[in-house]
């Protein structure tokens, strides 16, 4: 029996709608259909529940067609949809937003305009001989025919009939890419009837074996690889890997990712930024070849939309490197996910919604598909770690670097003793400059890490003070000296600076502070024989950008690097032997929670990036600070030291992991409708809540793109009911947002906020 209705979830910020199933059409869960929304409106949607159950009330709007000759969405994925709904507060049409391939959710106001957008995969051309022409007789008779009058067709006849085999006539198909004759000749033999064109869909041949052999493991690697296998055989479904920078996590995972492979399972391996992390993936295709899967936001929607549907139509045994939204691929026998650099923050997507964290998602993932999710890291998030030691997690060690490299000695260097002793030259104490000099003498590379873009935070007048801010935006405009320009990183707003100041009209305006681009200018004077370039997000304008700079530096075409977070990650450079990190100091007073492990991990990170070689390395920290127990903790790398004060401090003031956050930040261009609005969006909640309601309260950028921004903080102790304090946080402002004073408010909720 058919049923009659099906309940669509469409690409909206709306709930699933129902539709009427028509006659003759079979649908089933999975299954994208186009249909019709509002007075004039197609979309795409996909099918979440076949049933015989009537809407209770209005015009039930019929299915117009279904989209492709499989269901797009297998099962796995749609409990994942469902999760990351209900989880991260979100709809599933806004799941949906993030999931699937730009391409593969066309809309229109008509048939004809909604089938221009459809998504076609790209197909091929094959010619074959007609069936007649298997005989012999009658192919040398049509054969002879041509020779004498067209020999070019001639020419493509025999060269169609003896593909692949000259001694019998082919009766298959041949790709005419394959073929020595031109499409006008072709086309004719076709006119005649001598030969069969047909279109395909392009295939991508998947290679087989590894091109090379697997790398050899350590002992300590392979102890760290037998007590992972052990922690999945005992059942557990996720393991951490804590492993120093350099100890050859990588070849760890390449032998599992192998083993899986090798039983024809599928493999996701999450990286923080896809273009940050060319040299993994340039690796993984050196041992598994064509086998490597790409996926992430810069390809093209045709690359992306063309991956997805062959990953749902294979048949097992797919290795996919992805960015976080690659956790949304139809990968059928998912059963090894791996989270490369877990504790990174660009894991967590912060806008538009679903604001997911795609570790949390991945362990999600592995637990639904019946896989193992392995997380890896020098520096785990405090939550990974304490999940591993506790026993959620399985756990594996590895504190030896690879080879012979050794850990790089890290010292600090007091910039305000430096200041006073007059051994301070632009932003760099004396003895960084030294090392830097002991290095290039040596012929060894330097990377300097700022954390911060830009030539100066901001503009300020000498004579009294103004500052050059966003009007937009309540915060300074950062300048750029290449152009000369005043930008806003906020909402990007640019102007130029000015020639006087528009306050006072006596001084000039000078900029303070230090970005990379002042730091690039600057170590290029001090170094003029040395070759200067920089990696941030105004020198990587595309990804050619990012691979010219990266390539010049790893050819050694480049002595010192200068750069953001960006120089961070993923990177194998052999040439480095000192990394400086300029100013510790704003990492550390970050008003926030985290700060203090961000930093750690940050630090720990580019000094990482030191000596990965057997001669060793050398890392110099500047800070106004260097008694500060967190640097002191970075100086002997000692990552527990640090986790166990970070976790005393967090319980006693009660955040994660001892307490789950859900963050709402209210938006609205008129503050005194905002405030009203939020102290009656926090009444309401402190009812079901009480104290657990922090706020309202103004972020310390409480203006954006014109909006006044306002927040509250709901924290949940870990051992209460998450999903109950979900449902009533859902109820609540679904209650606001009905509420006709309060309407024009914008509402965003950030769950496990990072």
């Amino acid at each position: 029996m058919l049923l009659p209705y099906a309940d669509i979830v469409l690409p909206l910020a709306q709930p699933a709608y129902t539709f009427a199933v028509p006659e003759g059409l079979e649908v089933s869960p999975g299954d994208a259909v186009a249909v019709p929304f509002g007075p004039r409106k197609i979309y795409t949607g996909i099918v979440w529940r076949v049933h015989a159950e009537p809407p209770a009330a209005g015009r039930v709007k019929t299915i117009l067609r279904r989209l492709y000759d499989a269901p797009l969405l297998p099962a796995p994925q749609m409990r994942l949809w469902e999760w990351v709904a209900d989880y991260y507060l979100c709809t599933l049409g806004e799941v949906m937003r993030a999931a699937l391939p730009s391409l593969m959710k066309p809309s229109g106001d008509t048939e004809e305009a909604f089938s221009e957008e459809e998504f076609r995969p790209r197909t091929e051309c094959y010619v074959s001989l007609p069936a007649e022409l298997h005989d012999e007789d009658r192919f040398h008779e049509a054969c002879e025919r041509l020779e004498r009058r067209a020999p070019k067709q001639y020419e493509a006849l025999l060269e169609v009939a003896t593909a692949g085999d000259e001694t019998r006539i082919s009766t298959g198909e041949v790709a005419r890419r394959l073929l020595r004759a031109d499409y006008g000749t072709l086309q004719a033999l076709c006119r005649k009837g001598l030969l069969i064109a047909r279109q395909h869909e392009r295939t991508v041949e998947r290679g087989g074996a590894p091109v090379f052999r697997l790398p050899e493991l350590t002992p300590h690697q392979q102890q760290a690889l037998a007590a992972l296998r052990g922690c999945f055989a005992e059942g557990k479904g996720a393991a951490l890997l804590h492993g120093i920078t350099g100890s050859g996590k990588t070849e760890i995972y390449i032998h599992l990712i192998a083993e899986t492979l090798a039983r024809g399972g599928d493999v996701l391996l999450l990286v923080p930024e896809i273009a940050l992390t060319a040299q993994l993936i340039e690796r993984m295709e050196r041992i598994f070849g064509s086998r490597v899967t790409s996926y992430h936001s810069k390809l093209s929607g045709l690359r992306r939309s063309e991956t997805y549907l062959r990953l749902n139509r294979s048949p097992g045994g797919e290795f996919v490197v992805g960015a976080r939204s690659a956790l949304f691929l139809p990968l059928r026998h998912l059963e090894l996910l791996i989270v490369d650099e877990e504790h990174d923050t660009s894991y967590k997507q912060t806008d538009p919604a679903p604001r997911y964290n795609a570790r949390d998602c991945a362990v999600v993932m592995a637990r639904i598909a019946g896989g193992r999710a392995l997380l890896g890291s020098a520096t785990p998030s405090l939550e990974s770690w304490l999940n591993a030691r506790s026993g959620k997690y399985g756990y594996a060690l590895l504190t030896e670097r690879y080879g012979e490299a050794r850990p790089p000695v890290v010292c600090l260097s007091d910039t305000l003793r430096a200041a006073r002793r007059g051994e301070r030259r632009a932003h760099f104490n004396k003895l960084l400059l030294d090392r830097i000099d002991e290095t290039l003498r040596r012929g060894g590379q330097v990377m300097l890490f700022q954390n911060r873009r830009g030539f100066s935070p901001y503009v300020e007048c000498t004579e009294c003070g103004w500052t050059a801010r966003c009007p937009n935006c309540n915060v300074t405009l950062t300048y750029h000296k290449n152009g000369r320009k005043l930008v806003c990183h906020y909402c990007g707003h640019t102007e130029d600076i000015p020639a006087k100041c528009p306050a006072c009209r006596v001084a000039d305006v000078v900029p303070m502070g230090f970005g990379t681009e002042k730091v690039e200018e600057e170590i290029a004077k001090l170094f003029p024989e040395a070759r200067v370039a920089r990696l941030d997000r105004d020198t990587v304008t595309s990804e050619r950008a990012f691979s010219a700079i990266v390539a010049d530096f790893a050819a050694r075409r480049t002595d010192i690097l200068v750069g953001t977070q960006m120089i961070t990650k993923g990177f194998d450079f052999e040439g480095v032997s000192l990394v400086g990190i300029l100013n510790a100091d704003n990492l550390t007073n970050s008003p926030d929670f985290r700060a203090s492990e961000r930093a750690f991990q940050l630090m720990m990170q580019v000094a990482g990036r030191a000596g990965r070689r057997d001669d060793g390395g050398e890392v110099v920290i500047q800070t106004s600070d260097p008694a500060n127990p967190l640097l002191r903790q970075v100086v002997a790398g000692d990552y527990e030291a640090m986790a166990r004060t970070q976790l005393a401090e967090r319980q006693a003031f009660f955040y994660p992991p001892y307490a789950r956050l859900m963050s709402l930040t209210l938006r609205h261009r008129d503050p005194a409708l905002l405030r009203e609005g939020i102290a009656y969006l926090a009444g309401r909640l402190r009812t079901h809540f009480g104290r657990r309601v922090l706020g309202p309260m103004t972020p310390p950028v409480d203006r954006i793109r014109g909006e006044y921004l306002m927040g509250l903080l709901l924290k949940i102790e870990s051992g209460a009911s998450s999903s109950r304090a979900r449902g009533v946080l859902r109820a609540e402002l679904k209650f606001f947002s009905a509420n006709p004073a309060f309407r024009a408010i914008s509402v965003c909720v950030d769950v496990d906020p990072q």
